[in-house]
């Protein structure tokens, strides 16, 4: 029979505990009291007992019990239906068994500490979903068992859905038998008996002297019965005094035998202690419960009903115990066989055991770690091995490297982080469970925090993952210490600590773990295939086939020696193993290099020059036991290519298995591909060590190399690196784990905490995430074929290829794939970690480019992309195999049929990940290639919209002008125009001549103008006037602006923007102004679009072409408005006006006097005393200026006679200006002769003298004092009647008089130079003069001058009588 191994996956790498479904069972008894609280400080995820089931409707299903009993799991391990959890009142007792009823429901047996027997009814739902949360009616069912009541409960035995056997510790035997399984609406309906082993009498003699130790001895240890299915209601019990007895469902006990402590193989030295020593001393089991018992029977033998008993000798130094095997025919028990236990099983514990097929298999506890035995049983005459040794066979886990101090220290001998290489050690996949490193982690910060003083910030922090976790927290509380003396820091002391901080922090792993591994159970997985599943509290595994390297691995690492055919792997493995450990590492490091690089020499020189520097100084005795060995091979050659048999080769058996399988659907089971990847990891790591040590050894023989085929030398180094590539893949964790809960600690909600205590889900505390190797995700993706193992294992490395290469300068098709494949994955580091073994050919080069992409180095894959071009087209230089392995990694697995189409997929490449310098690029450069007949409107674009991004403009336009396609160009100036104005490239942008499409860039820029916010950047009105001017258009320019301002003072904004707002509007008017002043005053003029919606203010300056019939107008022209320059003079004196108003008094703001009239305007300036800007603003907006005059006039009145408090007012616009202030004379002096050059400026014929005269009738009004002669001169000169009126007004007579008189005279003189030629030609206003002649008739009221004067009127005017009166008559 060929030799067998173990092979186990992690149960908590398959699922997470916090994501299993949880369902609470309830019960009716009353008082029950809560279950105790945890003493053991191992993880309540580890099971305390399993088994298994298996059909062909469910497949194998686990049953666990976890939490200390409390929970009840069930694992479905052929399927990838997610387990489910029963949470149950009080501790199950172990043994719950699942039994398939009527092929159509699962019946989960199980029986409470308490005395409760639950059956719980789950549907089976499909392969797909074999239980589900949604549970049917009457789905769990209690039966309080009565006899238990006050029994102390012993042990548990399911043996069918009919009936359950419960040994009590007195030695009793309760049954429980049932006719009616119960329905959705009725229980079971149970039966009990009790039975008892011993009569009346023999209890009494229990009493007697010699008998007081029988009670003990009746304590039951082991119970079983036959498996299902079986009509057979027997059940068996094994004491501890070893006595064996026969129970039957109607009889009770009806056989007994008491079985010998020792078989006649060995002897046990001692007794137990505290057993009696009566006579013979009688030696007591241990009182646990044990699996010491089994039933089975065999169809092919007559006798068909047998028991085995295993009886352990923990004292014996031959073995663990003995079989004997009993046939239980006629209720009866025979002996049969006595067996001895394999002599490795010393001081090692039986877990557990079963028969199949008349083939016994036994586990072992061998120090935590399981070891399985199996034994043909001699069930027929020919088969009696009384006389010879039992020939076992054992199957083991193969040798790992466990993590000792010793090991943890050759790990330093490289160089490196310490923190970095102990990290990856516990990370490395298989050698801690998730759950183990979850519950170390969480122990070492409770150590932590109990610590004196504050704790470490990390130590409450929260992390997204467990090894975030780890890396954070483990060392955290070392801290660099300077020496007291010198200050100098310390740093051999922290390393030290942090070292030892590590090592504790591994071995409470290590410690966790190895109660991880402890073995529970073994039984049939798939009885078609004769599938052996081995449990343990947190793994499940298979027995598995090993393979040739597995088989010489072991071989070595026991020091067995080899067959003669292995010859030389024995010496390569003898000469690494004496070399040392630095000096292996060394050499490896060589070995690894000398791959990594692109060699340009023969393979036999570059070792040889690597070899002289690695290898010098050898032991002359273990050079010459080699030198010895390799001259013992006959052929070397052929011992060499054995060697690389071994480590790139596959059985023929299994080769031809999957062979006639080649068709069979791909198993997606997590528990076979956790069982296929275990076993892979195991095969690699052996075919690495045989590589290595082979290559070492020809280090050894670097001087014989030249004589060595070098085609042989190739091919060992590019198998090894093919082996070195996978067993990276194998120590690399696939890092896909959900973010634990580790640092979340106290930070759940009370109603949280209330429905976990509620339910019991005592699991969801702490999370543990499933985590995977990268060979496992692997695995998933290529898929695995439905063999066993180790077909499937070897069929995986196969598909992969990476161990069928035959030399290190060629990456095959496989090669190239399995690195797309990593990438593809996401695993980023572990596709560089590949591609740097491989040589950069094509394909690997389009690899790399690709995982340079993906990781954000787009300098390099740019530059990798340029150099595969000239790998397409009918003219490239590949070769086949690189042909070959470059499509396979292209899109669609096809090669592009010329350059063109893989810059096309290039720069697509770049452009999904928003790489727009790389894409253009590629886009240009498909264009430099691209077919005539090909469009190409779409690489254009690319090209200008990605220059355009960029900011490229230069480029862009030189682009834009070159592209075939008016539409794109259309499309794209836009584009170009706006990007432009929003980076304030405007100068750039006005360089741009366009050419033809330079209307589509001012009708893009005029959009924007009329229809963006004139207050947000950019500005388009300026930009485009801007436009405009450099290209002379003067009259656009100054319509682009006046447009502006007119949209200004539209738009609705805060009141505290309302003065930005207005000097906006200004500056939009005074640049269009400036843009009209340079054209011909005669052509001084804009036409604006108005529309029926537009609200302008009407001015009768405006020339408006509203009255022109629309008969008139073409189709789709606008009614327009003709603005000339004194229209935009006028509306920018008026707003300029206003903002000084608003400046000077800011209450105008919220009240809607800011929008006053002209007139009130000119107003509100003047009594503010800005006299110069009053009158230059009503000027220009043509306003009166009568009030204006008026208080400028009352301003001078308060110079001449108090003029310290107008001087204390603001005269800065007036009396205060440069020329005013250079006048002489005094303050009262200049204020008039302000006064007079206002009145010279603004006051003439054609305003009728309207300003002179308010400014008299002012001074008269104000203390009738003279005016001055200046003012009454220029009255005078052309309103004389008028002064006369007024000086009449207010009664000052003699100056009414005195002007009167002057009248006449002026009258007087112009007639006598030019007598009239007509009538009415001469005119003096006589009815004035009358009413001054009336008014001064009373002479008492007038002054002697006044008198006189009125002589004087009288005279002149008798003399102006006569001469008209002469006058007349000619």
């Amino acid at each position: 029979m060929s030799s067998n191994i173990l092979v186990s996956t992690h149960l908590s790498s398959l699922y997470s505990p916090s994501q299993v479904p949880t369902i609470s069972i309830h019960t009716s008894r009353r008082n029950t009291p809560l279950p105790p609280s945890r003493k053991n400080s191992d993880p309540a995820e580890h099971a305390l007992s399993s088994s298994l089931f298996n059909s062909p409707e469910t497949g194998t299903i686990l049953v666990r019990l976890i939490h200390d009993g409390l929970i009840l799991e069930l694992v479905s391990l052929t399927t990838n239906v997610p387990p489910i959890r029963f949470v149950f009142p009080s501790p199950v007792s172990p043994s719950p068994s699942v039994f398939l009823f009527e092929s159509r429901e699962l019946h989960l047996l199980a029986v409470t500490t308490f005395g409760s027997l639950y059956r719980l009814v789950l549907p089976i739902r499909g392969g797909t979903q074999l239980w589900s949360e949604q549970m049917s009616n009457n789905w769990c069912r209690e039966y309080q068992i009565k006899n238990m009541q006050e029994a102390t409960p012993g042990i548990v035995q399911v043996q069918g859905p009919h009936c359950v056997a419960i040994a009590l510790h007195n030695g009793s035997l309760i049954r429980l038998d049932t006719d009616f399984i119960g329905d959705n609406s009725l229980d079971d309906q149970w039966t009990e008996s009790l039975f008892h082993h011993t009569s009346f009498l023999s209890s009494l003699a229990s009493f007697l002297p010699g008998h007081q130790g029988s009670d003990e001895g009746s304590h039951v240890v082991s119970i079983c019965s036959h498996p299902q299915p079986t009509d057979m209601g027997h059940i068996w019990t094994l004491s501890r005094d070893r006595t064996l007895r026969l129970w039957t469902a109607r009889s009770g006990c009806v056989s007994t035998r008491t079985l010998p402590s020792s078989s006649s193989n060995g002897r046990e030295t001692a007794p137990l202690p505290g057993s009696s020593t009566t006579g013979k001393a009688t030696v007591f089991l241990d009182p646990e419960p044990q699996k010491l018992l089994s039933a089975f029977s065999v169809k092919a033998q007559s006798e068909g009903l047998y028991v085995l008993v295993f009886i352990p000798t923990p004292s014996s130094t031959v073995s663990g115990g003995f079989f004997q095997l009993f046939t239980a025919a006629n209720d009866s028990l025979s002996l049969v066989e006595t067996i001895e236990s394999p002599k490795d099983s010393v001081h090692c514990h039986l877990q557990d055991f079963f028969v199949a097929e008349g083939r016994l298999y036994t586990l072992w506890d061998c120090q935590a770690r399981s070891s399985v035995h199996s034994l043909d049983l001699p069930l027929s005459d020919h088969d009696n091995i009384s006389d010879n040794i039992p020939n076992w066979h054992t199957a083991a886990y193969p040798p790992e490297s466990e993590l000792t101090p010793t090991y943890l220290d050759e790990l330093l001998l490289s160089p490196g982080s310490m923190t970095d290489k102990f990290f990856s050690a516990i990370m490395q996949p298989g050698v801690f469970s998730p759950l183990t490193l979850r519950t170390a982690i969480d122990q070492y910060t409770d150590a932590c925090l109990s610590l004196p003083g504050a704790p470490a910030p990390q130590l409450t922090s929260s992390y997204a993952s467990v090894a975030d976790n780890i890396t954070a927290v483990v060392g955290c509380t070392v801290s660099l210490s300077k020496d007291p003396l010198t200050g100098a820091p310390l740093y051999d002391q922290y390393w030290i600590s942090l070292k030892r901080d590590w090592e504790g922090f591994i071995a409470r792993c290590r410690e966790i773990e190895r109660s991880a591994r402890w073995p529970l159970a073994i039984g049939v997985g798939n009885p078609d295939v004769g599938e052996v599943v081995v449990i343990e509290r947190e793994r499940a595994g298979i027995l598995a086939q090993e393979d040739l390297a597995l088989q010489l691995h072991r071989a070595l690492c026991s020091g067995v020696p080899l067959e003669p055919l292995y010859a030389l792997s024995e010496i390569a493995w003898t000469l690494r193993s004496k070399l040392g450990a630095r000096l292996v590492q060394i050499l490896e490091g060589d070995i690894h290099g000398l791959v990594h690089e692109e060699i340009a020499f023969s393979l036999a020189d570059v070792i040889h020059n690597k070899a002289q520097h690695s290898i010098e100084d050898i032991d002359e005795g273990l050079e010459s036991w080699i030198l010895g060995g390799l001259q013992s091979i006959d052929d070397l050659d052929a011992a060499t290519r054995l060697v690389l048999d071994i480590v790139g080769g596959f059985d023929t058996i299994i080769k031809r298995e999957e062979e006639d399988t080649r068709n069979l659907p791909r198993a997606t089971c997590k528990w076979a591909l956790g069982l296929t990847t275990a076993y892979l990891t195991y095969t690699i790591h052996a075919r690495y060590e045989f590589s290595i040590c082979l290559i070492i050894l020809i280090f050894f023989l670097s001087e014989e190399l030249p004589q060595w085929d070098p085609s042989l030398l190739a091919e060992i180094f590019a198998v090894f690196r093919g082996v070195a590539m996978l067993r990276y893949t194998s120590q690399q964790s696939s890092g896909n784990g959900v973010p634990s809960t580790a640092g979340s600690r106290g930070s759940f909600n009370p109603d949280d905490i209330v429905s976990r205590l509620h339910s019991l889900e005592v699991s969801r505390g702490s999370t543990t995430f499933a985590s995977n190797s990268l060979l496992h995700n692997m695995l998933a993706r290529l898929g695995s074929s439905g063999l066993s193992l180790p077909g499937a294992a070897h069929e995986f490395l196969d598909r992969t290829g990476l161990l069928q290469d035959t030399s290190p300068a060629h990456a095959s098709m496989l090669n190239v794939i399995w690195c797309d494949h990593l990438r593809l994955m996401g695993n980023f580091d572990a596709a560089r970690e590949m591609l740097e073994w491989l040589p950069r050919t094509p394909a690997v080069m389009y690899v790399w480019a690709r995982l340079w992409l993906n990781v954000g180095r787009d300098e390099d894959a740019a530059t990798a992309f340029d150099s595969i071009a000239g790998s397409f087209g009918p003219n490239n230089a590949l070769s086949y195999e690189d042909s070959g392995a470059l499509q396979a990694v292209l899109p669609g697995a096809k090669l592009f049929d010329s350059d063109f189409g893989f810059y096309v997929h290039a720069s697509a490449l770049f452009k999904s990940e928003s790489l727009i310098k790389h894409d253009i690029h590629f886009s240009r450069l498909a264009l430099s290639v691209a077919p005539p007949e090909w469009e190409t409107a779409e690489l254009w674009y690319c090209v200008i919209k990605g220059s355009i991004d960029l900011g490229y403009y230069d480029d862009a336009y030189s682009a834009l002008m070159s592209a075939p396609h008016d539409r794109l160009k259309r499309d794209c100036i836009r584009q170009l125009v706006y990007r432009m104005c929003e980076e304030h490239a405007i100068e750039q942008l006005v360089s741009f001549n366009f050419g033809k499409i330079v209307d589509e860039v001012e009708e893009s820029l005029s959009f924007k103008a009329r229809n963006a916010d004139p207050q947000v950047r950019p500005f388009y009105s300026r930009i485009l006037y801007t436009w405009y001017i450099s290209r002379g258009d003067y009259r656009k320019a100054a319509l682009v602006m006046y447009q502006r301002a007119t949209k200004l003072s539209t738009v609705t904004t805060d009141l505290s923007q309302f003065i930005s707002i207005v000097e906006q509007q200004l500056e939009a008017y005074a640049v269009s102004m400036n843009a009209l002043s340079l054209l011909d005053q005669k052509n001084a003029w804009i036409v604006l679009p108005i529309s029926s919606e537009t609200s302008q203010p009407a001015h009768k300056r405006r020339k408006l072409t509203k009255h022109i019939p629309e008969t008139s107008f073409s189709n789709g022209k606008r009614d327009s408005e003709i603005v000339e320059l004194s229209d935009i003079v006028y509306e920018y004196t008026l707003l300029s006006a206003r903002l000084e108003l608003i400046r000077r008094d800011g209450s105008l703001l919220p009240t809607s006097e800011v929008l006053l009239s002209p007139s009130s305007v000119v107003l509100r300036l003047a009594q503010a005393n800005r006299f110069n800007t009053a009158m230059a603003t009503a000027r220009i907006l043509q306003v009166d200026m009568t009030d204006t005059f008026s208080l400028l006039t009352r301003q001078c009145l308060r110079l001449s006679h108090s003029p310290d408090a107008v001087l204390s007012e603001d005269t800065s616009d007036w009396l205060l200006t440069d020329k005013v202030t250079s006048w002489p004379g005094t303050p009262a002096d200049r204020g008039w002769r302000y006064l007079k050059q206002c009145l010279k400026c603004h006051d003439s014929a054609e305003t009728d003298m309207s300003y002179s005269k308010v400014v008299f009738e002012t001074i008269l009004s104000f203390d009738r004092s003279s005016p001055p002669p200046w003012l009454v001169q220029s009255i005078e000169e052309f309103h004389p009647d008028w002064l006369i009126r007024i000086y009449f007004r207010f009664g000052i007579f003699e100056s009414v008089l005195d002007h009167t008189t002057s009248l006449i005279r002026t009258e007087d003189t112009m007639l006598s130079r030019n007598p009239p030629k007509t009538a009415m030609s001469t005119w003096l206003p006589y009815t004035l003069i009358d009413q001054v002649l009336v008014a001064t008739a009373d002479e008492s009221s007038l002054s002697a001058r006044a008198q006189a004067l009125r002589q004087i009127l009288h005279t002149e005017l008798s003399n102006r009588t006569k001469r008209m009166q002469k006058l007349s008559q000619l």
